[in-house]
Parts: C-alpha cells; sequence; structure tokens
C-alpha cells in the first residue's frame, strides 16, 4: 500500500469514498512531474484519482494517460476533438446519466476512463460515481446469487462494420471481423446483407477488479433499463423490476460526487466504480474523455 506522505503533496479523501483528490504544489507545479509510479500506487488501492489545480487541458489529459497506460483506446461513440482518435468530448445532452462502467455492454471494456474538465457548468452537471466492491457486498444475498447465475445480455441489430475496423485496421475485411468476433468471449452474431452486424452480448454484472481480483457490481444494467424500460438475461428472462429497485436504492446510498472546476483531471477505475453525471442546463459546460488500458 502506498504511503500517502511519500507524495510532496496535499492529498485528500474524495468525499466519503476510498478515491483521493491531488493538489497541486510547489514540488509538482504541473502534472508531469507527478511521480508515475508512486500514482499508480495509490490508484490501485483508491480506484478514483482527481488532480485538481494542475490546469489540465485534454491534449494533457491523453499526454498523461499514456504516461500511466500500456495502451489508448478508441472511444467508438463519441465524437472526436479536432480528428485525435483517442480524445473525445462527453456524452452529449444535458440530461442525468445513470451510473455505468464504460463500454461495459460490449466486449471492448477499457481499464480506465478519463475525464478532463475544460469548462464546468454554471450550476450541478457533477460526474457521480459509485464502488462497484460496495455495491456488492451492499445487495441482498438473493440478489447476488441471481447475478452469478445469470449473465446480462445487450442485443445489437446492425452495426456498421466501420465500427469493428477501428479495432483491427481501416482497410480491414469483413473475414478479419468474422475473425476477430470468433475470438470474443461472450459474442455471437451475424453477419447482414449489407455487411453490417447484428450482435449479441453476455457477460455477468459481477467482475473482478484489475487490481485484487475482487467482486465488484460495475456493469451497464442500469443504463440498458433506462433506456428500454427493461433489461434482459441471456436466458431470455427479464431482471425483475425489484431488484432494479434495490440496485437504485444501493447506488443512491453509496453515490459520490465529482464538482467540476477547469483544469480538473479525473482517473477512474473502470473495472471497480461506475460513474454517470447529474443534470444541468449549461450549454457551455465542456467535458473531454479519454480510454485506456493499464
Amino acid at each position: 500500500m502506498v504511503k500517502i506522505e511519500s507524495l510532496k503533496t496535499k492529498i485528500e479523501s474524495l468525499g466519503t469514498s476510498t478515491g483521493k483528490i491531488i493538489n497541486r504544489s510547489e514540488d509538482y507545479p504541473d502534472i508531469f512531474h507527478l511521480p508515475v509510479a508512486e500514482i499508480m500506487d495509490l490508484f490501485r488501492t483508491s480506484g478514483i484519482l482527481l488532480f485538481k489545480g494542475f490546469g489540465v487541458t485534454h491534449n494533457q489529459m491523453k499526454k498523461f494517460a499514456e504516461l500511466l497506460s500500456s495502451n489508448l483506446v478508441e472511444d467508438y461513440v463519441r465524437p472526436r476533438v479536432d480528428e485525435d482518435q483517442f480524445i473525445h468530448f462527453v456524452d452529449p445532452g444535458m440530461g442525468d446519466l445513470v451510473v455505468h462502467s464504460e463500454h461495459a455492454y460490449s466486449p471492448f471494456r477499457p481499464d480506465v476512463i478519463w475525464f478532463c474538465c475544460a469548462v464546468p457548468a454554471a450550476q450541478d452537471g457533477e460526474t457521480i460515481f459509485c464502488d462497484g466492491l460496495q455495491v456488492w457486498k451492499e445487495l441482498s444475498e438473493e440478489t447476488k446469487q441471481l447475478f452469478l447465475a445469470k449473465k446480462l445480455n445487450f442485443v445489437y441489430e446492425s452495426i456498421p462494420s466501420e465500427i469493428f475496423k477501428r479495432f483491427i485496421s481501416p482497410d480491414a475485411t469483413i473475414a478479419d471481423i468474422k475473425l476477430m468476433l470468433d475470438n470474443l468471449e461472450g459474442v455471437t452474431y451475424q453477419i447482414n446483407q449489407d455487411e453490417s452486424i447484428r450482435m449479441e452480448y453476455a457477460c455477468s454484472a459481477v467482475v473482478k477488479t484489475k487490481y485484487g481480483n475482487y467482486d465488484a457490481f460495475a456493469n451497464s444494467l442500469l443504463p440498458q433499463y433506462a433506456g428500454a424500460g427493461k433489461a434482459a438475461f441471456a436466458d431470455g428472462s427479464l431482471v425483475p423490476d425489484a431488484v432494479i429497485d434495490e440496485i437504485k436504492k444501493v447506488t443512491d446510498k453509496l453515490m459520490g460526487k465529482i464538482s467540476w472546476e477547469s483544469g480538473d483531471l479525473a482517473m477512474i477505475d473502470n473495472s471497480r466504480f461506475m460513474h454517470g453525471r447529474r443534470e444541468f442546463n449549461d450549454e457551455k459546460r465542456q467535458i473531454f474523455s479519454t480510454l485506456s488500458n493499464l
């Protein structure tokens, strides 16, 4: 476990969570002066790090992520910033986003999601988060057994083949895509006449954390339910509404938040923490994201 005193700066708790706030200091005048090994030690135990006072830009976010990661991951959903394939604008709109793990509805789930704030909302618009380790501990034994016994199922009727080429190469063929999909756990698919792909993805709502190999309730169940009014298991049965209500009650109880300031940078363990957003009403709000593996 890292000794916090070894980092020559003020480190605070992020609310009541295990997350930490790392503040700028004379020893670390910019984010690139921070000791990478010690930051990673702190991240492994904390799960969320919020860097404050460093005035981080979206380009610096990407460069810092590269220092701490084995590789960056292209986000195939969000729009790019300045044609950079690894820097993206966050989700459009200003409504609430329920907590979820990034891309947990697909076999392309990254280890970390990074957020950088350029312009915070004038009011509200906080990023919310929930520790999947704690959620799992709080759920009833009956609910735990349900999710240990059954996998969630996500169905996509028509995914453009161009999406899959991002994970191979721009000139990948349908044969290349088939080879990739054949080797992904939980994936079944068929090629449509227009070469789009119908895909089903089955995965557990309970995942092993990147660090410690603990059980964490970290998934995309709540967004699926919010969008469709229902959520399905791989055997075709539906997740009971009472179970969804229990999950909402537990996540609401354990919810933390990041109240953004310009230049803030957040690093979130996507195998452990779920994140979301509070509603806001400010078109100037601007948050960027990057995904990476460790």
